[in-house]
């Protein structure tokens, strides 16, 4: 059973898990900044199956960009969310190391750059873990590779990231130009400096997503950076798997997801799971 929590202002729908191992997780769904809701396979699929492996969610609402909202808001929402979990957490029956954030395609975006900016000013908790899926975190990424350029174009329906809608998407984002976006916008851009105190990440790019060049970027700084970072292309997947929840492919995602976060260091597990009162 989901929840939607007056004291977070309608801002978040909580997934109990339903046999707690303490961990909790903030999640924001993918659509390109602009689309998505927390009905999609990717909020509320991807809540109940990890409520069912768990985990208690935290799905958040966040306002989407368009015209009249632009960046921060979002990135705003996203913050909100993380400081009402965490402040909220021991009713929630999750533990104070075992609260995580994470996201899908711009919502993996969406929860970088939140927690670049709760490093950058001292949050009182900051993530356990970061979970990224399929992120985008380049507005002008590289080209792919010869391999995944090629398996690209030997399937035009997962060939839709291109240069000119990954710009034009992180435009819409910003209500401007790209050039001088913040770090927090464009995390991929970050130096190994930038980094040093990121969280543990886990990311799981797509197969054949040319958005994966991007995290495979974000990767690698984090690797230079001498931060946890685990990094799975998650075989045969096209963008956004998580949100085709009949593929087996979203199944062994989940469970990858579920069983890094069941390793988080717990240091008191919750008798019972405890629910704030609405």
């Amino acid at each position: 059973m989901t929840e939607p929590y007056s004291d977070a202002a309608g801002l978040v729908r909580v997934y109990p898990a339903h046999e707690p191992n303490g961990t909790g997780l903030v999640w924001a769904h993918g659509g390109g900044f602009g689309a998505g809701d927390l009905d999609m396979p990717e909020a509320d699929g991807v809540a109940r199956a990890l409520a069912a492996r768990g985990t208690t969610v935290v799905s958040v609402d966040y306002r989407l960009a368009g015209e009249g909202c632009r960046y921060p808001a979002p990135s705003d929402d996203v913050i909100a969310a993380w400081t009402w979990a965490a402040d909220s957490a021991e009713r929630l029956g999750i533990d104070a190391g075992g609260l995580a954030i994470g996201g899908a395609s711009a919502g993996a975006n969406l929860v970088t750059g939140a927690t670049l900016r709760l490093i950058e000013h001292g949050a009182a908790v900051l993530p356990a873990l970061v979970v990224l899926a399929y992120p985008t975190l380049l507005a002008v990424q590289p080209e792919p590779g010869p391999e995944l350029r090629a398996a690209l174009d030997a399937d035009p329906d997962a060939d839709r990231f291109g240069p000119d809608a990954v710009r034009g998407m992180y435009q819409d984002y910003l209500g401007g130009p790209v050039d001088d976006a913040p770090l927090a916008v464009v995390p991929g851009r970050a130096t190994a400096a930038d980094l040093a105190d990121f969280p543990p990440t886990l990311m799981i790019n797509g197969d054949v997503d040319e958005l994966r060049v991007s995290g495979e970027v974000f990767a690698a700084t984090l690797l230079a950076a001498g931060r946890d970072i685990e990094l799975v292309t998650e075989p045969g997947t096209t963008h956004g798997h998580l949100n085709r929840p009949d593929l087996p492919a979203a199944s062994i995602s989940l469970d990858r997801i579920a069983t890094r976060l069941a390793a988080l260091p717990i240091r008191l597990l919750p008798s019972r799971q405890n629910t704030p009162t609405p």
